[in-house]
């Protein structure tokens, strides 16, 4: 047999084993619905291992889960609150908070009075946690792992299915509010992706530097050309954004409608304006005894310094969690008591990434704490965040489990107490992990031991129990060997500053396996590329300026090519893998 021949029957092996790793055992098809999702090839390892097990746990919990709902009459509403870059330890935890200069009662209190995740691992970045969060879906599986930015021209595509989707198929009512940042093109608009509602920015808080006082600060140099002497040697006038929708507002099936106008003013009002519409929602739909899901995701902070200072840190991000975060926990649970459904609603609260420990405006707070990095990294303090759940029928106070979960397990886990898990696409990879039994049950209860975290559209690092491989390697000459030192061992070196070679060699092999798997099973369901399109089309209230913005024809005429070609060429501006990899060194 010729090496190659025997490369192609070992790939075939290969094939054929993971193929059976996912068709084999019967209880897949049983605990999770007639045909089975299509989670990632890891998940099958433990599957075949727990599923038994598991299967007989969830008998209990479901049981449990139905008494509750012939309690209430519904299934239990179900609440996401999702703020920006905070690192693990800046809420929940006192005594790190007595140093870094800011006290958030309400918060902790849904620590005390539920549960604390120490696990929870998110993407690396807004865009792609929002898109994890939404999809159950890895970020780089749905083509959303880069980080919109003003007229980014792209987004969610419309194919993807939603949490949102998937939880309105079973009768639920859905609204979003705050930060959605999954595109400025019209499919991704939150109420053409499932919700009911929806009042969002495309992009995120540097809206705040998109205004004329920025402008006039020089936080943000030339957006406003109206403010600035005139430049005798401008020769185009279509470089600079002339327009664009700060935030927008629009029902299912219904218009959409750009909501105020590009101002600082209009800024400042939204956290409050999304809280109102929020907990008319609320109320409306609990009078009416329909359950429902809201997420919420409030701007929290103002890159200008305009702000009252009202913690001891005197800065944007303490400023936010304590002022702005905190009093809304609290108004939304005494909402909750108000209205009799506290028992039958779970709050998951949480952050979206860690700190903006690189490049951060001054004055703003980010700080690592006890993990290393920050957002756009790999390392844990990038994807490792605070994370709360309180579901006072369910979850016992003071919970506090060290089992690993996943932004993307979100997505399941509220499908599976929706009695939503029929609705989810079998056609796609879902990424997310039901970790219903993590709820009731706590410590030890979880279902998941491994992460795949990316950078960009690269593999920057894997996962495993208490150990974990950079595969964008601080040791390029030994990856290149052969022989990297790229494993960390994450209860000694939570910072991961000492990479192991000769100790953890061992793993080597594990880790590959592990990628290898992953990597095969993206061949079979395939990554969607990003999806481009002309921002904000659709807007029924648009401006002339905006018009113009979407169609450059109107100013550049008797071109000898289409002025819009670049945007189906977007994905042509790749992420270079040999670059700086900005793990925090």
């Amino acid at each position: 047999m010729t090496k190659s021949e025997m490369a192609q029957t070992s790939r075939m092996l290969v094939a054929v084993a993971l193929a059976g790793m996912v068709t084999a055992p019967a209880f897949a098809q049983t605990a999770e619905g007639p045909g089975g999702l299509v989670h990632d090839a890891e998940y099958y390892v433990l599957m075949a291992q727990n599923g038994e097990s598991w299967a007989a746990e969830d008998a209990d919990i479901q049981a449990k889960l139905a008494a509750l709902r012939e309690k209430h009459g519904t299934p239990p509403n179900l609440i996401h609150i999702m703020w920006d870059d905070t690192a693990y330890g800046d809420l929940g935890m006192p005594g790190i908070q007595a140093v870094r200069g800011l006290d958030t009662p309400n918060i902790n209190a849904l620590a005390q009075e539920g549960m604390m995740f120490t696990r929870m691992y998110t993407e690396v970045g807004c865009t792609p946690s929002r898109a994890a969060a939404i999809t159950g879906r890895l970020a780089v599986r749905s083509g959303m792992y880069n980080i919109g930015m003003l007229q980014e021209s792209h987004g969610l595509n419309a194919e993807e299915v939603t949490l949102a989707e998937v939880l309105s198929d079973a009768g639920y009512a859905t609204a979003f509010f705050g930060k959605w940042h999954l595109g400025d093109i019209e499919q991704s608009y939150p109420h053409n992706q499932g919700f009911d509602e929806a009042l969002f920015t495309g992009y995120n808080q540097i809206l705040s530097l998109n205004t004329r006082e920025a402008e006039q600060g020089n936080a943000s140099i030339g957006l406003f050309e109206d403010m600035l002497p005139e430049n005798p040697y401008k020769l185009d006038d279509t470089f600079i954004t002339k327009d664009w929708v700060m935030a927008a507002e629009g029902t299912k099936g219904g218009e959409t409608l750009q909501w105020r106008d590009n101002t600082t003013e209009s800024y400042e009002a939204m956290d409050d304006e999304g809280f109102k519409r929020m907990f008319a929602f609320i109320e409306a739909n609990a009078k009416e005894g329909k359950p429902f899901f809201v997420a919420s995701c409030p701007n929290m902070a103002n890159f200008m310094p305009i702000r009252p200072k009202c913690t001891r840190a005197r800065a944007l991000l303490q400023n936010g969690l304590q002022c702005t975060i905190d009093p809304f926990i609290a108004e939304l649970r005494a909402k909750l008591d108000e209205l009799g459904i506290a028992e039958n609603t779970l709050i998951v609260a949480m952050a979206d990434n860690g700190p903006m420990s690189h490049n951060p405006p001054p004055g703003t707070g980010f700080a690592e704490t006890i993990f290393r990095g920050g957002k756009g990294d790999f390392l844990e303090g990038g994807v490792r965040v605070p994370a709360f759940a309180v579901w006072p029928s369910v979850i016992k106070p003071g919970s506090l489990p060290n089992d690993m979960i996943h932004i993307t397990d979100l997505f399941t886990t509220f499908a599976s107490l929706g009695g939503a898990i029929g609705n989810i696409p079998t056609d796609r990879v879902i990424d997310g992990v039901d970790q219903t039994a993590l709820l009731p049950n706590g410590d030890t209860a979880g279902r998941r031991d491994y992460t795949f975290t990316y950078a960009g559209p690269t593999l920057g690092a894997v996962v495993k129990g208490d150990y974990k491989r950079h595969m964008i390697s601080p040791d390029p000459i030994g990856e290149a060997s052969g022989i990297p030192a790229a494993f960390y061992f994450l209860p000694s070196d939570p910072r991961e500053v000492q990479p192991m070679l000769t100790n953890l060699i061992h793993l080597k092999r594990p880790f590959n396996r592990m990628v290898l798997r992953h990597n095969l099973w993206k061949e079979k369901y395939p990554d969607r590329p990003e999806t481009h399109g002309i921002p904000w089309t659709g807007i029924a209230n648009a401006s002339e300026a905006l018009k113009r913005e979407q169609n450059p024809q109107l100013i550049l005429k008797d071109l000898p090519f289409d002025p819009l070609e670049y945007i189906d060429h977007l994905d042509e501006l790749p992420f270079d893998p040999n670059a700086d990899p900005s793990i925090g060194q």
